[in-house]
């Protein structure tokens, strides 16, 4: 093979590599808008057409003694029924979560229905955070940049974001089950991420079960005290804030190691 074929093969071999790598990165960009709008069908798709079309199913919720009366025709099974919407509450973050962590402590007292409620959120934000890892992830690489995203992660995966997530599961009130969701994107350590936004969520759940399990005995006044007490918790939060950072951090430390 003389020269002038040697060079005009190899001119075409590597015009056929570049066509190749320019077709893969093309079927990469489509993978990951198509994963990228099914993360987006399941976080705000599915619950706006649960919310207008199935008023019905929604109906059930609407009150305390409602949500009793529905777990009560299960008898026995409503514990795993229970389990299944809280993990559903979580996921597609439509159904009132709080209102069946009442009904929980009513039911099933506050140890059982901790246990129940811990399950139902450690599943549900399970399944929440790597849906958003495996179907967001790469979509957010490819418009925003290795780059720009290396320099956001080590921001998201350092100790005052970890302190973030605590805060955001600890505050009665905040839609945090989306944070679920940011996190998988983020790329934040799922080890971590877990343990404190189930440390904050704890605390939470444990005031709602209470309510239930006082509810069920009519200590009215127990109710109300709780209530207090989950106020007075919140100002102390804010006053010792950097004590409490600065343990948050020692946590950190043990989590990830």
């Amino acid at each position: 093979m003389d020269k002038e074929s040697f060079k005009e093969n190899a001119h075409k071999a590597s015009d056929e590599v570049k066509e190749n790598i320019k077709r893969a990165k093309k079927t990469k960009l489509i993978l990951s808008v198509l994963k990228l709008l099914l993360l987006i069908g399941i976080v705000v798709a599915v619950p706006v057409y649960i919310y207008f079309y199935q008023q019905d199913f929604l109906a059930q919720f609407k009150s305390f003694d409602d949500v009793i009366v529905y777990l009560e025709q299960y008898r026995f099974e409503s514990i795993f029924v229970y389990i299944g919407i809280q993990v559903l509450q979580i996921v597609i973050s439509i159904i009132p979560g709080q209102a069946f962590q009442f009904a929980a402590g009513y039911l099933y007292g506050f140890f059982f229905g901790l246990l129940f409620s811990v399950i139902g959120a450690v599943i549900g934000t399970t399944i929440s955070f790597y849906l958003a890892r495996l179907l967001g992830k790469g979509a957010l690489h490819l418009f925003f940049g290795e780059e720009r995203m290396t320099y956001f992660i080590e921001r998201l995966n350092s100790k005052r974001a970890y302190t973030i997530v605590f805060l955001l599961y600890l505050i009665p009130g905040l839609p945090k089950d989306v944070v679920s969701y940011a996190a998988g994107v983020s790329e934040m350590k799922f080890k971590a991420f877990m343990a404190f936004s189930m440390a904050g969520r704890i605390f939470g759940m444990s005031g709602s079960l209470l309510i239930g399990a006082l509810y069920l005995h009519q200590y009215y006044i127990g109710m109300g005290i709780i209530g207090v007490v989950a106020v007075i918790a919140f100002i102390l939060c804010i006053i010792y804030r950097k004590k409490i950072h600065l343990y948050l951090d020692k946590f950190y430390d043990k989590v990830t190691k």
